[in-house]
């Protein structure tokens, strides 16, 4: 009921798309086109904690035409209380996903330009920055796949309809802008003769944001046959491409026809969740259908649910967190499952400490996955200093809590986080909920603050799948009740746009 109960009025009326004064979601920002422009759907009835969906333009596109091209997905919207971006390179012909600028992570160019509006949008409505998503068609799938690939610390997944590889876009790019129909285009790529190693895809991309290792955003990716503006040969590269990145086969886990016309293939990962899969639609050309309906079930917002669908099923502990918004400004903490920190990290051990101050780390998605498959607390909310809330690596505004306070547990109990940990004589962020839960069974050590066995003893190792921000730390009552809350998002059904 708590985990499900995510609606607050914000006003009465009916709300509209309205433009973003371009001083306001700078925020002190540099290096961004000044051509870019911010356009946002807001709902009336807006969750508490809202995702967030970016819809760039197709080639000539609008924010206005995207607005009414995806009014089912505004409807949906209106329902379940997620916010829309409808990002717009006014004046341009298409989106810049092939300069140096736009592929490289802080680098700005248009790329850029969009990250900063999510990070606006975060930080005005206290939206969930662990469910940010892309979805657009043709230049929208381009530049979908390229914040996916530039940006995968904010990125959560993305819908890309007749897209290429991102990178693709950068081979004997025209990099004009006020130049008509010969802009922001790549002919080489269009036509599909760009091809690569899945190996050489996957290091391109990686260049994009050196020393990255956190979790890479899922891609579904729909293409027509007979496409000829962006050649349907882009979506075997595009094949070679992330299932390199989010490091499985390319030969698919398995295929279908959902409907006469349409071949599906789809990859599972090692948690045995959907995290790449295409369409083909036999004979359709450079006009695949977008459908509102589907898109909103994949990102999980068919449904007024509290996790991403894929969190639910696997945990996303030890992700990256997202950097602060300005120049040195204040951060806006860790995303949920992503540790604290101003500066962003890129790894498991947390956010790294940057300019400016966070607000915190948000909870948790999921905690960290610990040798017997369990999941410990990941949130942190105190003071940020080094020691029991992290090590000074992780530090910020709320780093990620030790295991259980000052007290580290023995081999395999559940415990409660101890209420203030100490590293080096220094304070650390209050811990999150949980401790950790590993294969044994003895009562955790002393220490100070250390954590508490409860009343069931030790629990053995676990599924590492356990939706929420811990299970060490809870009773098991609780738990369950949390788990069963979350679980309701986990299984939706598949709708298959029309062709």
């Amino acid at each position: 009921m708590v985990a499900l109960g995510l609606f607050i009025a914000t006003n009465a009326g009916a709300a509209s798309m309205q433009k973003v004064n371009q001083t306001d979601w700078w925020a002190g920002a540099s290096g961004l086109p000044s051509y870019v422009n911010m356009y946002t759907y807001v709902p009336a009835q807006l969750a508490t904690k809202p995702p967030i969906v970016v819809a760039p333009h197709h080639c000539q596109g609008t924010a206005q035409s995207t607005y009414s091209e995806m009014s089912t997905l505004v409807s949906i919207a209106d329902k379940t209380g997620f916010i829309l971006i409808f990002p717009e390179a006014t004046g341009e012909n298409c989106w810049d996903a092939g300069s140096t600028r736009s592929l490289t992570h802080g680098g700005g160019g248009d790329t850029g330009a969009v990250v900063q509006m999510v990070k606006y949008t975060i930080s005005k409505y206290g939206a969930d920055a662990s469910r940010v998503y892309s979805v657009g068609g043709s230049s929208g799938g381009i530049m979908t796949e390229a914040l996916l690939g530039v940006y995968p610390d904010v990125f959560m997944a993305g819908v890309s309809l007749m897209g290429v590889p991102c990178g693709c876009w950068a081979a004997g790019y025209n990099d004009v802008t006020g130049n008509g129909s010969t802009a922001q285009w790549s002919g080489s790529c269009a036509d599909g003769s760009v091809t690569k190693t899945g190996q050489a895809w996957g290091d391109l991309v990686r260049s994009y944001y050196p020393g990255y290792t956190g979790h890479r955003p899922r891609l579904q990716h729909w293409h027509g046959t007979a496409d000829t503006t962006l050649n349907f040969k882009n979506l075997a590269e595009d094949v070679k491409e992330w299932t390199n990145l989010l490091g499985l086969s390319e030969t698919p886990t398995g295929s279908d026809m959902p409907k006469s016309g349409t071949t599906h293939q789809f990859w599972k990962n090692a948690c045995g969740y959907t995290v790449y899969e295409t369409f083909a639609l036999s004979g359709v050309a450079h006009a695949v259908a977008f459908d509102g309906n589907a898109v909103a079930a994949y990102f999980g917002l068919d449904t007024a649910s509290a996790a991403d669908p894929e969190t639910v099923a696997c945990g996303m502990g030890g992700m990256g967190g997202m950097g602060g918004t300005g120049a040195g400004g204040n951060g806006l903490g860790g995303m949920a499952g992503r540790s604290a920190g101003d500066g962003g990290g890129v790894g498991p051990s947390g956010g790294r400490a940057g300019a400016g101050t966070g607000a915190g780390g948000l909870p948790g998605a999921s905690g960290t996955n610990n040798a017997g498959g369990a999941v410990s607390g990941a949130a942190g909310s105190g003071a940020g200093h080094a020691g029991g809330g992290g090590t000074a690596e992780m530090a910020g505004s709320g780093g990620m809590p030790p295991a259980s306070g000052g007290g580290k547990p023995s081999a395999g109990a559940p415990s409660q986080a101890g209420v203030v940990g100490t590293v080096d004589g220094a304070t650390g962020g209050q811990p999150g909920v949980g401790g950790a839960m590993s294969p044994g069974g003895s009562a955790p050590t002393s220490g100070t603050s250390g954590g508490v066995k409860p009343a069931n003893g030790a629990d053995g190792g676990g599924c590492g799948c356990v939706a929420g921000g811990s299970a060490g730390g809870m009773s098991h009552a609780a738990a369950a009740l949390a788990f069963a809350a979350l679980a309701a998002a986990r299984w939706r059904r598949r709708k298959v746009p029309s062709s």
